[in-house]
Order: C-alpha cells, then sequence, then structure tokens
C-alpha cells in the first residue's frame, strides 16, 4: 500500500511523529503504519525555538538518519519550506525526496519576529502550484500535505477560511489538508464533505476518539509534539529527583531501566 493509500483505509492513517533515529525506531516497533516528523520536537531537541529557527540542512541531516533506521513511510514537516521562493522551496523538498522522504507538511503561515500569522490565500496557492509544477517535472512524486493555520490562530471565522482555502490549495495540487486545533466534529463534517482531500487533524486536549473523527470524515490524525514533551517532562521529573534524593534508586523505578 503506498502512502497516498494509507490515507483511504476503513481506519485513519495515525502517523507515528518522531524527531530522531530513536523515536523512529520506537515507532516501528510498536507497530506503525508511518512516520511524520514533528518540526516542534525536532527544533526543541536541537536547542531551537519553533519556526524554521533550524536551517534546513539540520532537518536534513535528521531526517537521514531517521530514514538509515526505519523503512516506513516518512513524511517531513518543512514548516513554511525554509523560503520565501517557491524555486528554492522545490529544491529543498527535492532534496528530501532523494533521500527516500515520501511526503511533506507546508504550511501557509509564518513565524515573524515572534509572531505568527498566516499568509495571503491568493499568494500561498500560487506558490504551492509552482512548486508542485516544479515537483512534477522532476517526477518527485511527493505527497503534499498542506497545513492551514485557521484553527490554531483562531480566526474569526475558521470554518469560512478554511474551507476557501481548501478548495485554493486542492485546486492547485494539494494532496491532503492538514488542519492543527479542529476539533469541532461538526466541523470536521462539513470540510470532509466539501473538499475531496483526505482531511488531517492533530492531538488536542478535546479530540475525539479515533472511531468518532473517522465517522466525522478523517483520514489522518497526527500527534504534534506531544509525544517528545511529556517524554521531556518525564526526563526532567527523573533528573529532579536524582538531584532531590542524592541517589539514583529512582531511576531504576522502571523495571525495563537498564545499566
Amino acid at each position: 500500500m503506498t502512502f497516498a493509500e494509507l490515507h483511504h483505509q476503513n481506519t485513519p492513517l495515525l502517523i507515528a511523529n518522531v524527531w530522531d533515529a530513536a523515536s523512529a525506531i520506537a515507532a516501528q516497533q510498536a507497530g506503525y503504519q508511518a512516520l511524520g516528523t514533528s518540526s516542534a520536537a525536532m527544533a526543541a531537541m536541537l536547542g531551537y525555538e519553533d519556526g524554521e529557527a533550524m536551517s534546513f540542512d539540520e532537518l536534513l541531516y535528521i531526517v537521514t538518519r531517521i530514514g538509515s533506521v526505519s523503512n516506513l513511510p516518512l513524511s517531513v514537516d518543512v514548516e513554511a519550506g525554509f523560503s520565501t521562493n517557491a524555486d528554492e522551496i522545490a529544491e529543498h523538498l527535492k532534496r528530501l525526496a532523494e533521500t527516500g522522504v515520501v511526503g511533506i507538511n507546508l504550511e501557509d503561515s509564518k513565524v515573524v519576529n515572534g509572531v505568527r500569522r498566516l499568509d495571503d490565500a491568493l499568494a500561498f496557492s500560487r506558490t504551492l502550484k509552482a512548486i508542485r509544477t516544479r515537483l512534477n517535472a522532476g517526477n518527485h512524486q511527493l505527497f503534499l500535505n498542506i497545513r492551514t493555520d485557521t484553527y490554531l490562530l483562531n480566526h474569526e471565522q475558521a470554518l469560512q477560511e478554511t474551507l476557501f482555502r481548501g478548495r485554493l490549495y486542492e485546486a492547485v495540487g494539494a494532496d491532503g489538508l492538514f488542519v492543527p486545533c479542529l476539533t469541532s466534529e461538526q466541523d470536521i463534517e462539513i470540510i470532509s464533505e466539501a473538499l475531496n482531500l483526505p482531511l488531517n487533524v492533530m492531538c488536542m486536549p478535546d479530540l475525539t476518539t479515533f472511531g468518532r473523527l473517522k465517522k466525522a470524515g478523517v483520514s489522518r490524525i497526527s500527534m504534534g509534539n506531544v509525544v517528545h514533551s511529556a517524554i521531556q517532562s518525564k526526563l526532567k521529573n527523573v533528573l529532579q529527583r536524582i538531584q532531590s534524593q542524592q541517589s539514583f534508586a529512582g531511576v531504576f523505578v522502571d523495571e525495563s531501566a537498564r545499566y
């Protein structure tokens, strides 16, 4: 089954969002069908803020290491493409495709001076069309999962704006639509019925069960950086326990711990 076909199963495709080789190995051992990188988790691992603070070459190196330890389909979060130029973004995507990457997430917002803002929808769609044209010319078959940040940024007409942008992006070559922070089952149903793109939602505290998401029309479910954050929280607790107890006893509470 191809990566695109995984978006048309009886259950939504649950993407394991990873950030390094070790997390990719764990996800493969846990039986996931596909991997997706988390830009926020990768940035945090390298000590950066999210929002393209890391370089594309750093991203490419980590992606290469992930690909070296896993044979699962890998989709890469390229944020806004690490450029404002369609030719440069397309070149970045080609380099990823050459490592074996099968898909990417590209978002329609940018972080400028620490503030994330939506791009102009028409301008972004023109960029996306140019990127798709360049990829097709080089026969690079990447699944373009386009992220719109209408709900994430609390747009005052989030549903209507998502539908508007979704139709634009579908017309110029998007393969999927990712709407982080979308949790309303009613809105999910409206979006999935109005568009012919597989709909991707992300882990949120009030997101409903996977079964209900499927009924509402969801095709793909992402984790974002929540798993990485949970692990970092546990790491902090372990290190604090060692410091406060002046002992390593707390490290071996988990019977699976080895030395």
